[in-house]
């Protein structure tokens, strides 16, 4: 595959820069946002809403019975939550058909700052391929990639294993090589992924970064639809 004529370059971009940006957007959150949502899907979650804030997700629990909610707060599994941010707890979940709202202290928060976004995707390895194709199918041209990882204060390493997938991303997109080993390699062995592993057995699973890092596990993609200002994510083929 050849770049599409008059395609630009890609940006990639943080939380705290996308608020006035257009176009096509795909929200980055390996570890573990968006690799938890597909594993959701994929265990037959029917929709899952994205929040800002855990008050929110509860909020939205209580107007909504039989909601599920997952997620995390400062990596933490907040009160009331029915997962943690848990690739491996949501692939044991028998979800066939359930509604999920999810909060993140990165993830979710980064899609809710893309308000101006005219088509807006979440993803992570385990969809990667499938998130380039349907950014291509779009038609929408290169798009922004929002390395929703990146802290202002967090230092040169914050961030490195969203913008290593939305590099990887963007290479499937242009029809490169994803030199997929490499990149789950570096994810995998990131700052992030050795604080995750850190946070204790009620918030993580051992096996969470091994989810997280299967290039192409799944050959869906999964976009957002504003609904009457929520943000309804929905895995897409």
């Amino acid at each position: 595959m050849h770049r599409p004529v008059g395609d630009k370059d890609a940006r990639f971009l943080p939380r705290w820069e996308i608020g006035d940006v257009d176009g096509a957007v795909v929200a980055i959150d390996v570890i573990r946002a968006f690799s938890t949502a597909a594993y959701a899907f994929a265990a037959g979650a029917r929709e899952i809403w994205l929040v800002a804030e855990v008050d929110q997700a509860l909020a939205f629990k209580e107007r909504h019975p039989g909601v599920l909610a997952m997620g995390e707060d400062h990596g933490r599994r907040p009160e009331g939550f029915d997962f943690s941010n848990s690739p491996v707890a949501l692939s044991r979940a028998d979800l066939s058909g359930r509604v999920l709202v999810q909060r993140t202290s990165a993830g979710t928060r980064g899609v809710a700052a893309a308000g101006n976004a005219t088509r807006l995707w979440c993803a992570s390895l385990v969809c990667a391929s499938a998130t380039a194709r349907a950014v291509n199918c779009s038609d929408a041209g290169a798009p922004t990639y929002l390395i929703t990882g990146r802290w202002p204060d967090g230092g040169p390493s914050s961030g490195d294993d969203d913008l290593a997938t939305a590099k990887l991303i963007e290479r499937a997109r242009l029809g490169l090589p994803l030199d997929a080993p490499a990149t789950a390699e570096f994810v995998a062995n990131s700052a992030e992924a050795v604080k995750t592993l850190r946070l204790g057995d009620d918030h993580v699973d051992p096996n969470d970064i091994v989810y997280a890092t299967r290039v192409d596990a799944f050959d869906f993609a999964m976009e957002v639809t504003r609904i009457a200002g929520a943000l309804r994510l929905d895995r897409t083929t």
